[in-house]
């Protein structure tokens, strides 16, 4: 907990003091005592918002995983009510019947270990998200938006922290923060990476440029370059794309919409090969014959 700094009582102790017939010295370094609290105090207050919000964040993040699970578990039980309306209108004999209570409970296995498999890949994106927010600085904070949507992790980096204006080479000031992203990718190397490139609607006007799909598509080949070369990450982990001003996330009507369209994403996902594995496994179906 953040103690308040009482800033009258020491200002009114200073006034005291001086009344007292302290030497300008001490009265000026008690001013400077003064100051040094007040702006120790002011800091205080700014940190503890900042904490606050990202608790918020991270409450907002569980509420919606819960969400998540309660929605599977919403489809097993209509799968199972499905399961006792068979068995009770069933007019077959017992080998009809045993048949379907078999597939049913495949069925049932291979769903519960999907839901497994997305708990464990949701604790794991928790983790991955919060190791990187903790990894980057208050100022890297305000140019990497850092979220966890339907199972995937999206990191949104703004082009003028990534690149040189009107250009795709990579700024110095954006290695550090690759770096940092970087290390959460090699950490999780079950993971496949997609960098997306967006821009805004305004044309692009350079001579070996011909257009924002050109200037997307370059810009995240670059960072897919640096994440390899710079960084070590497995190339064959990471896939480069571009989509133009075709992607937007606010209007283009104002600079400050086009400042949020122009971004780079890292987008992190299971691999999938893993996925279709999980495919491949479900239960074959057989046909049962239809009871009246």
């Amino acid at each position: 907990m953040i103690k308040r700094i009482s800033i009258p009582l020491v200002l009114l102790s200073v006034l005291f003091i001086s009344s007292c017939g302290v030497s300008k010295k001490t009265h000026q370094a008690l001013e400077q005592q003064h100051r040094d609290l007040a702006e120790l105090y002011q800091k205080s207050q700014v940190d503890l918002a900042e904490s606050r919000s990202r608790v918020k964040s991270l409450e907002d993040q569980l509420e919606q995983e819960r969400k998540n699970n309660a929605s599977l578990k919403e489809a097993l039980a209509r799968l199972q009510a499905t399961l006792d309306n068979s068995i009770s209108n069933t007019s077959q004999g017992n080998a009809n019947i045993s048949k379907l209570v078999d597939e049913i409970n495949a069925s049932n296995k291979y769903i519960q270990h999907l839901v497994n498999t997305k708990a464990k890949s949701d604790s794991l994106n928790m983790v991955l998200t919060n190791n990187l927010t903790r990894s980057l600085s208050r100022e890297e904070m305000k140019d990497v938006d850092v979220q966890v949507l339907k199972g995937v992790v999206y990191i949104s980096l703004s082009d003028n922290m990534l690149y040189k204006s009107g250009s795709y080479e990579i700024s110095d000031k954006a290695g550090e923060t690759l770096s940092k992203i970087a290390k959460i990718i090699q950490d999780y190397k079950d993971y496949d990476v997609l960098i997306e490139g967006n821009t805004d609607s305004d044309p692009i006007n350079k001579a070996n440029i011909r257009n924002n799909w050109d200037l997307s598509t370059l810009r995240a080949s670059s960072v897919v370059q640096a994440l390899q070369n710079n960084y070590g990450v497995d190339p064959k982990r990471l896939t480069a794309g571009g989509r133009g001003e075709y992607n937007p996330i606010a209007s283009n009507v104002t600079p400050e919409g086009k400042a949020r369209n122009r971004r780079t994403q890292i987008i992190i996902t299971p691999k999938l090969d893993q996925f279709m594995e999980l495919i491949d496994k479900a239960p074959e179906t057989n046909d049962v014959p239809e009871t009246e």
